[in-house]
């Protein structure tokens, strides 16, 4: 048996995710809670708390409501629950846009709080100064471009970005924007293919595609959309489980147990 002592885990960094643009795809999923995360580690690259928990978890019909406290609630969780990946924390609706003042008033709050390694915040060209301000001072961001889900009510809805060819510079300029401002990587959510592809291209940190294209730099899904828990998944999705099935199965065999009364007996738990 070796005596050696183990060498201790180490977290991803920041810079460390950074080197990655054009190299081996990076891998991310979302996790909102510490056993699922521990799950998640030891595969990803990066797990992010995505203000998508307020529809996954909560029920609710878009990012829009959720608050900075239930961001920072989960976040812990998942810091609890993880020892390499990176974790990287959504800044939710109404906690940055107003000024690059709040913007780092809150980015600090989140990473104090929950000991997350880097937030992430929605927007490109029209957030840069904020980008900017945010890295400047010490907070690594995680830039969102594309389809923003917390921009769905002016988009009206959650619509594929691009059709149009003659809106592509605007997306690139974007992309452009925020990697100049110091974002480390980029997440291209929603768009052509062909687009995703050219953004790639046109910018030198990781791109993080979702229902983007194969030809980013990582990908990233909501973990309960690619193990089967939504029943209308997004159509981009592969669903790698049948959790949802798997749960349904047990709480019945449950159910049924309960009812037949089929538990083992106090002398058989006890002794």
């Amino acid at each position: 048996m070796s005596t050696e002592p183990q060498k201790p885990v180490r977290r991803i960094t920041v810079p460390q995710i950074a080197a990655r643009k054009g190299g081996e795809p990076i891998v991310s999923l979302t996790s909102y809670h510490a056993h699922t995360a521990a799950i998640v580690d030891r595969y990803a690259d990066f797990i992010l708390v995505g203000d998508s928990l307020g529809m996954v978890m909560h029920g609710m019909e878009t990012t829009v409501g959720v608050p900075l406290d239930l961001m920072i609630m989960h976040g812990r969780a998942v810091v609890r629950g993880t020892r390499r990946a990176l974790v990287v924390v959504d800044m939710p609706f109404g906690t940055y846009e107003e000024s690059p003042n709040v913007a780092f008033r809150n980015a600090a709050k989140i990473m104090k709080e929950t000991g997350c390694g880097a937030v992430k915040l929605e927007g490109g060209a029209r957030m840069a100064e904020t980008i900017r301000f945010l890295t400047e001072r010490g907070v690594p961001v995680m830039a969102h471009i594309g389809l923003t889900p917390q921009s769905s009510h002016v988009m009206g809805g959650f619509k594929t970005q691009g059709r149009d060819a003659d809106t592509w510079p605007a997306h690139i300029d974007d992309a452009q924007a925020v990697a100049e401002a110091g974002a480390f990587c980029v997440v291209v959510e929603g768009v052509v293919e062909p687009l995703a592809a050219r953004i790639t291209e046109a910018v030198d940190i990781p791109t993080i595609g979702i229902g983007a294209s194969a030809a980013c730099d990582g990908q990233i899904l909501v973990l309960e959309d690619m193990l089967g828990l939504n029943p209308r998944p997004p159509k981009f999705v592969k669903v790698y489980g049948a959790l949802a099935e798997e749960i349904e199965r047990a709480v019945s065999s449950y159910a049924e147990d309960v009812r037949q009364r089929a538990f083992p007996t106090e002398d058989q738990v006890y002794r």
